[in-house]
């Protein structure tokens, strides 16, 4: 973007055949994350077969790994089933005649918006949440690139669905009650944006299989510590 900044203030064609697209550049690292995710799920399952070998011969194995599967549950780091919340964000229409003159930021999805949504179902009690085909955990990070959501490697375009397990009638609840959902349904009064909330009887939301690399404060040398 830096580069095509320069080209553009010294009035060089943006067109080039030797400028790589900002669409390529994206699929590429699309590819790239696919395929890492890939060699991630192989090692992922060397490692378990390996882990219940050790297990078998090893009391203290086998401990430490009903922890890890007990704690696993509650991370999102296996599946969870049960009565759900789907919320629909959409852009407006692009044909739709709105009052007014509204800016282009008023009539698209915004990530504030689908952090919104994700704050008020945790907040609801929710048991799990995946955004379109993701699961959600702690570290998780929902960023948007114009009206595109970019989600652990890979790019979303609205609709953009959120789910998540739990007792529905708390999750409604919730999702009334966000103040940032209010702002945002004016909006969907105004110019047309979607919002739906549909409830599911029965739905799963799969594990989370990307990479997690908890990171954590440490002290540094010659400091003095505090209790």
């Amino acid at each position: 973007m830096f580069s095509a900044s320069a080209s553009t203030a010294h009035g060089t064609d943006l067109r080039g055949g030797s400028r790589t697209k900002v669409t390529e550049l994206i699929a590429q690292e699309q590819r790239g994350y696919q395929g890492s995710q890939n060699t991630y799920r192989q090692l992922r399952r060397q490692v378990d077969e390996l882990g219940r070998q050790a297990g078998r011969r090893d009391a203290r194995v086998l401990a430490a790994q009903q922890d890890a599967d007990r704690l696993a549950a509650l991370s999102g780091f296996t599946a969870v089933s049960g009565r759900a919340v789907r919320v629909s964000l959409d852009d407006a229409p692009r044909d739709q005649r709105v009052p007014g003159e509204p800016s282009p930021d008023d009539l698209v999805v915004h990530q504030q918006d689908v952090q919104a949504v994700v704050n008020a179902l945790w907040a609801g009690g929710a048991t799990g949440v995946q955004i379109m085909d993701q699961r959600l955990i702690s570290t998780s990070a929902v960023r948007c690139v114009g009206n595109t959501l970019i989600l652990q490697g890979v790019v979303y375009s609205p609709p953009f669905r959120i789910t998540a397990t739990g007792t529905p009638e708390r999750l409604r609840a919730a999702l009334a009650a966000s103040p940032e959902i209010q702002i945002y349904r004016q909006y969907v009064d105004q110019y047309g944006l979607g919002y739906t909330v549909k409830t599911l009887q029965k739905t799963t939301l799969p594990a989370y299989t990307g990479n997690a690399t908890p990171k954590y404060a440490t002290e540094p040398d010659g400091a003095i510590a505090h209790p």
